[in-house]
């Protein structure tokens, strides 16, 4: 049987729209400070952190091997180094595998992201393209998120006022998390009337330029209960990536979410994911995609988003209580910080949005044009 692998503590910095005062070093080093505090570690070779793993992206840091300037944060200069890029939330399955391994017992887990730095964001995701056949015609995520968006308004019925009370709820839901301070509240009509980017993604769709960083520390079992009191377990994952040409999918298929999530479910013995689970951290970069990464989760039928939303599901079954990627993280950070949202819930730490009486979490990150990859954890406390 494999060793249980609990999360014993989580920091994150506040997510801003430009970090200017902070380095990449500087924002590291106020989780790295956090996360030791909260659980006694360091470096030594005989009780200390084994294991470390960046979360990072090159593009996005305007440097070749972006981890290398993370390494005296990352204690790089003392224990093994390494490096996830793209999705955050992938950081735990590797942290997971070295763990339930043997090959180590104590991982540090720190990630960072400054969209701020690039002219537009959307230059950064053009490059995930092809340079022959989709990169010419100006694909980005952005592009190919207004292609799906309209797919699913379609097919679902899901109208502009739900997107826009989507958006005004993740606001709310922002102000009580102490790590998304500065994002005003807006109404419906402020939604409504923001400018179109993607028709039909609206300027206030779409997840703020974000600037920040995250970590956690995983132990096995035994050390997991030397470190925290209320260590949470990691007892399912699930990852599928979708074909990589938008012509050769379904958009509102959520072929690879249905996948991740079966074998995240399977693994943690949930049958029932609407009754099994208390509380939903799902990557919802636009809003149109709060509904649809519900179906795919399988907590309400397919193409049935609009009568989820219509019958308060958000709120019913605790959907983003941290306001989820719209109240502003870095997209490579998205699932990593999923993660830690919902680590602190189940810890009891989530502060002004603790909501009590929870047992087990969701965490979901995607990556990838139009959700193409996508990513399944499941969380419990004891």
């Amino acid at each position: 049987m494999a060793r249980r692998v609990g999360i014993c503590a989580v920091a994150q910095t506040p997510y801003k729209r430009d970090y200017m005062e902070e380095r990449f070093q500087g924002m590291g080093l106020m989780v790295l400070e956090s996360l030791l505090a909260q659980t006694g570690l360091d470096f030594s070779e005989d009780r200390g952190i084994q294991m470390s793993i960046s979360v990072s992206d090159d593009i996005f840091d305007a440097r070749t091997i972006s981890d290398n300037a993370m390494t005296d944060v990352l204690g790089a200069h003392f224990r093994c180094e390494e490096k996830v890029a793209q999705e955050g939330a992938q950081a735990l399955y590797y942290g997971l595998a070295a763990i339930q391994s043997g090959h180590v017992d104590v991982v540090l887990i720190l990630g960072h992201c400054k969209e701020s730095q690039a002219q537009s964001r959307n230059m950064v995701t053009h490059l995930a393209f092809d340079p022959f056949y989709t990169r010419p015609v100006g694909l980005d995520f952005l592009a190919a998120a207004g292609l799906q968006a309209r797919a699913y308004q379609e097919k679902s019925g899901v109208t502009d006022d739900q997107l826009a009370q989507i958006v005004v709820r993740a606001r709310q839901n922002a102000v009580k998390n102490a790590c998304t301070q500065d994002l005003p509240p807006v109404s419906t009509a402020d939604v409504r009337n923001s400018p179109l980017i993607a028709d039909p993604i609206r300027s206030l769709h779409a997840y703020p330029v974000s600037d920040g960083a995250v970590g956690m520390i995983l132990a096995a079992e035994d050390r997991a209960r030397q470190l925290c009191q209320t260590p949470v377990w990691i007892t399912g994952t699930g990852n599928c990536m979708d074909s990589f040409f938008l012509g050769d999918r379904d958009l509102t298929s959520n072929f690879a979410l249905k996948k991740a999530a079966e074998r995240a479910y399977q693994r943690a013995s949930i049958q029932n994911p609407e009754k099994d689970i208390d509380v939903f951290e799902i990557s919802d970069q636009y809003a149109y995609q709060h509904p649809l990464w519900i179906e795919g989760l399988g907590v309400c039928p397919y193409g049935k988003g609009r009568e989820w939303l219509d019958q308060k599901g958000p709120d019913r079954f605790h959907v983003n209580p941290s306001g989820g990627m719209l109240a502003g993280n870095p997209l490579i950070l998205g699932g990593l910080s999923r993660a830690a949202s919902v680590s602190l819930q189940l810890m009891g730490k989530a502060e002004n949005a603790q909501i009590d009486g929870l047992r087990r979490g969701l965490a979901h990150g995607v990556m990838g044009p139009a959700g193409q990859f996508h990513t399944v954890i499941i969380l419990e406390r004891d």
